[in-house]
């Protein structure tokens, strides 16, 4: 696709396929009121001198205090602080109602509980389109210890569970599949038991290789997103991965899409495709999805929600 006529809304989405941090940045007005907003623009950019840089739109309600405040801090949020991220996304009025902070030793927000923290003065904003570029200036930090929250084709996800997913696949044969959803239906095969697309995983960087299994499957152009359900199958002793992806428009050569309350409906090739296939149903509902671990019968579901 060339320059001229981009969709704004498809160049979004190609951008968030880079997986990011989470950060909330602060700062105070000039009646020493803090504020702050989320943003997954933030890199570091220099060790000496110490500098990092985040990006602003200009149409953000705190554009003008942010850029004139000469000073601000950026908060990396722990796996464990999705909702100060929602918060801080969202035009509530009294944002720091809702998280514990403290003034930072150059005076901008710093809160509690993070990954990391960094309190700095303002070294250049940048103009840089319908954005600018604030470069600042490290003047104190900590390091907690905390894995950070991450974000990627608009979903949140937290390092430590997809961790755990490589640990499980190291302790047996583990099966690959998908919950491949496109507007709120989901992909299955098979005529007499329906089931989820599912391969072996054969060595090699496990969502690689599902992808390549399921656009040959389907014909379709696959996007995989995060993980989904890691669970053992004590009857055939194997560990089952399950990942949430997405599919482009157009008929499968495999498979069709149907609800998930319609496949319900039908016969499953296993209780464990049918708890799959609710679960789902009922998180794509509110937005709000976890990761399953646990085996086919007992497990638990670690809440990991959609961005706001």
């Amino acid at each position: 696709m060339s320059e001229t006529g981009f969709d704004a809304r498809a160049l979004r989405d190609a951008f968030g396929a880079f997986p990011t941090g989470v950060t909330v940045v602060t700062a105070h007005d000039a009646a020493g009121q803090p504020i702050g907003f989320t943003a997954n623009s933030f890199t570091s950019v220099s060790l000496d001198p110490p500098l990092l840089l985040v990006c602003l739109a200009k149409a953000s309600r705190n554009f003008a205090v942010m850029t004139g405040a000469g000073k601000f801090a950026v908060n990396i949020l722990s796996e464990t602080q999705k909702d100060v991220s929602n918060t801080f996304a969202r035009p509530v009025e009294d944002r720091f109602a809702a998280v514990a902070w403290r003034k930072g030793p150059e005076g901008s927000p710093i809160f509690a509980d993070v990954a990391a923290w960094f309190d700095c003065t303002t070294e250049q904003v940048l103009d840089a389109g319908d954005h600018v570029i604030m470069t600042g200036r490290v003047k104190a930090f900590a390091n907690s210890g905390l894995n950070g929250l991450g974000y990627a084709r608009g979903s949140y996800f937290t390092p430590a569970l997809a961790g755990r997913a490589v640990s499980a696949a190291a302790e047996g044969e583990a099966q690959l599949s998908a919950v491949i959803e496109r507007d709120g239906a989901v992909l299955l095969l098979g005529d007499d038991g329906l089931g989820l697309p599912t391969c072996a995983m054969e060595g090699g960087e496990p969502t690689q290789m599902l992808r390549d299994y399921l656009e040959t499957l389907t014909g379709l152009s696959v996007s995989i997103g995060f993980l989904y359900s890691v669970y053992e199958n004590r009857a055939d002793n194997r560990q089952h991965i399950v990942y949430r992806a997405t599919a482009t428009s157009g008929e499968p050569i495999t498979g069709r899409f149907l609800p998930p309350a319609e496949a319900l409906q039908q016969r499953l090739d296993s209780p464990a495709t049918a708890d799959i296939l609710r679960r789902f149903d009922m998180e794509n509902s509110i937005g709000n999805f976890g990761v399953y671990f646990g085996n086919e019968t007992a497990g638990k579901v670690h809440p990991v929600s959609r961005k706001a």
